[in-house]
């Protein structure tokens, strides 16, 4: 079951991104400022983009809780692929053949990856000392990545700030799993007198600003990749040194899933690279 909600998450993910993207670029009259925001809340579409991203975070919830961080994140690099035949299918853009092969391949390298190095074990509960060098191990590798994306090219400043969000939404990712043990330990109420739903509020607000950072000062070909590529592996480091994941104890199969896993990194720098720029719908459609 964490498998399939890992992949409604996804779903759900590609569904906001492609209906809100829908919703702000529909307004005839090209408004800007409060007449966007006025014209946004009154579009059902761009509510209902609300509602998938709400969807996603509790799927993802729902999947941290019960199944391994090590297989739900990479599986969140689907969006990706969902987002592709709603472009398709839905916005009705022409993808060209080289981008669906970039989506097979992403998809074949990530099975690949959970088949052959079949993550397992762990433990619920890390030592607080853990958790103290994972914060901060993250929160300075993000502040750091922030500082030097102050200066530089576009694409310099879009891959950095894209990097630091990705670290931290690769912690908030542990953190998820932790808040959702609280809930079901200690109930709702119980809930708030513990640490992780804070830090939960406090990972999202810094997480959504680099984020939002990354794709303001730089192309999203270039911000996107780094999002995508650097969660997935820095959230396998922290399950391992968190949550005592593991992964199969044999060579040859452990050399087969790393093979997968730069196979579908490849599959998404190639979908991201070759996907049409905009979400527009071909003249004609």
């Amino acid at each position: 079951m964490a498998v399939v909600f890992a992949l409604l998450a996804a779903l759900s993910n590609a569904a906001s991104v492609a209906t809100q993207h829908v919703a702000s670029t529909a307004d005839p009259h090209r408004s800007s400022g409060w007449r966007l925001v006025g014209y946004l809340f009154r579009n059902p579409l761009w509510l209902f983009g609300w509602v998938a991203l709400a969807a996603a975070f509790g799927f993802q919830a729902l999947a941290l809780h019960g199944g391994l961080v090590s297989v739900v994140q990479p599986l969140l690099v689907t969006e990706l692929v969902f987002a592709l035949v709603l472009r398709r299918f839905w916005i009705r853009q022409s993808i060209r053949l080289i981008t669906w092969g970039a989506a097979i391949m992403t998809c074949a390298g990530l099975a690949v990856f959970i088949v052959a190095g079949e993550p397992q074990g762990g433990h619920p509960t890390p030592t607080s000392d853990h958790w103290l060098g994972a914060a901060l191990v993250c929160g300075v590798g993000a502040a750091l990545l922030a500082a030097l994306a102050q200066r530089g090219s576009p694409g310099w400043r879009a891959g950095l700030y894209a990097s630091a969000a990705a670290t931290i939404w690769a912690l908030e990712a542990t953190i998820i799993k932790a808040t959702t043990d609280s809930l079901a330990e200690f109930g709702v109420l119980g809930m708030f007198t513990r640490w992780p739903v804070y830090a939960l509020v406090v990972g999202g607000v810094a997480g959504t600003f680099l984020q939002q950072v990354a794709l303001h000062v730089g192309p999203l070909r270039v911000s996107q990749p780094f999002l995508v590529i650097v969660d997935p592996i820095l959230s396998i480091a922290l399950s391992v040194w968190l949550f005592g994941e593991r992964f199969k104890p044999d060579a040859a199969l452990l050399a087969i899933a790393a093979i997968g896993f730069a196979a579908m990194c490849a599959g998404v720098v190639f979908l991201t690279q070759t996907a049409p720029a905009t979400m527009k719908a071909d003249v004609g459609e």
